[in-house]
């Protein structure tokens, strides 16, 4: 039997969490066994794409604008499915789940799903669609128990929803002094100060107005400086709340970075303020890279973070009490160096990517049509 073909299709190859797993997975995968493709369609968004295809995979874009345009494409996935002899489509988020239904639909070819998110996060359009269209496909995966719970609460589904937790690279994904050392030079960080970080699409779900209000209580009475590493649509704002502030020297923006392991390297603690969360491939990467946690209790951040053993966590929107914990890190160093320690020790034990990606061709083998 030949290899298993399996096509990937997601909206965009940019620096968002679901997308950054696909060439670190890739990276794992059992390439005697397996061959990966990937379509995305927002073509401005290809940051994933080199590393991608420096990894052997094959990828395409069909440009689309919005989500009316990608749905329109369904016709050129069946004919890059049929041209490939693609096996088995695993889509990833709604609107990629809804377009590999269509193609289910259309050319039976069997659909695995991954779904990143709580159901009552999505804007009801999107509920609705997905209620509608979920048992159009074979299999779907939920990123944490929360994430699976509200599958089957909102949507009732008829097929198989499993839970394959999210898991990173725990040998690349390892503290450097010399380049953390080296982007607090490029920054002109003081050696000694603190570092509090956050690496995320600056967008309304991560809540960075919050992040950018707990670092202001703390530097009122701390030598702190932060790291916000990122992009998105809410840059424009958190610039002029920094601005506001008078934190422009403190806070620092180094904009989209690929290579994310210098500035994990130069934190001392991950400090995140998100609203909601799946499984955060952010957060199993700073505890991979030893950095102590404190963060809201969102959504799958809880199954990852065991309270006062890897982190400090505390209500979503909570400034005051974010601020806090991360004042209670610096006050006590030897809590802070146990939370960083310990922060490793959970992913490797619990999180491992080499787990995920097993698990997921067991799950290829299953489903394939071959």
């Amino acid at each position: 039997m030949g290899k298993i073909k399996v096509l990937h299709i997601i909206k965009s190859l940019g620096r968002g969490g679901a997308e950054m797993l696909l060439p670190e997975t890739l990276k794992l995968h059992d390439h005697g066994n397996f061959e990966f493709h990937y379509i995305y369609f927002l073509p401005w968004k290809n940051q994933m794409v080199s590393v991608i295809e420096d990894n052997h995979g094959t990828v395409m874009c069909y440009s689309a604008k919005n989500n009316i345009e990608m749905m329109l494409k369904v016709n050129n996935v069946i004919e890059y499915c049929k041209k490939e002899q693609i096996n088995i489509i695993h889509s990833h988020l709604p609107w990629s789940g809804f377009l590999a239904r269509s193609v289910f639909a259309k050319a039976g070819i069997p659909v695995i799903y991954t779904e990143h998110n709580i159901q009552e996060r999505y804007h009801i359009a999107t509920r609705l669609l997905n209620k509608f269209t979920f048992n159009s496909q074979n299999l779907a995966l939920g990123v944490s128990k929360d994430v699976s719970d509200s599958i089957a609460k909102n949507i009732k589904p008829r097929i198989p929803v499993k839970t394959l937790l999210n898991g990173v690279n725990t040998e690349k994904f390892i503290k450097n002094a010399d380049f953390g050392k080296k982007i607090k030079t490029e920054f002109n960080i003081p050696e000694n100060a603190t570092v509090i970080g956050n690496i995320a699409v600056f967008r309304k779900q991560k809540n960075l107005d919050l992040w950018i209000e707990a670092f202001s209580i703390i530097a009122k009475k701390y030598e702190v400086y932060g790291l916000l590493v990122g992009a998105g649509p809410e840059e424009q704002f958190l610039k002029q709340k920094i601005e506001r502030l008078g934190l422009e020297n403190r806070i620092l923006l180094p904009g989209l970075q690929t290579d994310t392991i210098a500035y994990f390297s130069a934190m001392d603690i991950f400090m995140m303020s998100s609203n909601f969360e799946g499984l955060p491939i952010a957060l199993l990467e700073a505890m991979s890279m030893e950095c102590a946690i404190v963060a809201t209790a969102a959504g799958g951040v809880r199954e990852v973070v065991t309270k006062d053993s890897e982190g400090l966590l505390s209500k979503v929107n909570d400034a005051e009490t974010l601020a806090r914990n991360v004042s209670i890190l610096i006050d006590d160093e030897i809590k802070l160096i146990d939370l960083q320690k310990n922060a490793r020790l959970r992913v490797q034990n619990s999180f491992s990517l080499q787990t995920m990606v097993e698990s997921l061709e067991v799950c290829y083998k299953e489903y394939a049509e071959v």
